[in-house]
């Protein structure tokens, strides 16, 4: 099989494998922090971050890494950069953010976006390509939690980045739909996109 081109291991990520919608993994923190974009954004950041970081020391170290041990090693690395993003994030988030995140920011240690990148393609491939692919798929799965968060948001708490979408000076007024902001809808609204992407892709493949 050829290698991608350098673009394509950057845009794979993005749509034919985001880790939400295609791969359908990391989805514990996409259900738990997206009931506003806020939390999304600074969510997606912190993943971003560490996948770039992880994925370029595992590719770094690949050849010193035996077989063997190489998830608690990668697990290692991993906890490493999430430490400090943690670390980042507790002393320059405003507080509410930091709070809303909570648990989820630590758990990334075990996000399955993160740990399969490194032992599907980080561990077998060069830096430049590993660093490629952490961005890609980092900013797919940020788009991703940005996408849930926003509908989530709209309907759910009728703002959008913690503003009413509907201006006061109107004669209407929006009643959210609470459920949305609560679990149940969080399930909802990602399989409402899941299945619109799929219809999607069955729909460019019969074109």
């Amino acid at each position: 099989m050829p290698e991608r081109s350098l673009k394509k291991e950057f845009t794979k990520g993005i749509i034919e494998e985001n880790g939400v919608f295609v791969l359908v993994v990391g989805l514990c923190p996409a259900l738990a922090v997206t009931t506003t974009l806020q939390n999304a954004v600074a969510m997606g950041v912190a993943v971003i971050a560490v996948l770039l970081c992880a994925n370029t020391l595992v590719s770094l170290l690949r050849n010193f890494i035996p077989r063997e041990v190489r998830i608690p090693c990668f697990i290692v690395i991993i906890g490493s950069f999430v430490t400090m993003v943690d670390i980042i994030f507790r002393g320059q988030l405003p507080p509410h953010i930091s709070a809303s995140l909570g648990i989820f920011v630590p758990l990334i240690v075990v996000n399955c976006v993160i740990l399969y990148r490194s032992e599907s393609f980080a561990y077998n491939h060069d830096v430049l390509r590993s660093l490629l692919d952490g961005l890609g798929i980092g900013l797919g799965f940020t788009l991703a939690l940005c996408l849930l968060a926003a509908v989530r948001e709209v309907f759910g708490s009728g703002t959008i980045w913690g503003y009413p979408w509907v201006p006061i000076s109107w004669p209407v007024r929006y009643v959210p739909a609470a459920i949305l902001v609560q679990a149940p809808g969080a399930f909802l609204v990602l399989g409402l996109l899941m299945g619109f992407f799929k219809w999607l892709g069955l729909r460019k493949r019969r074109a």
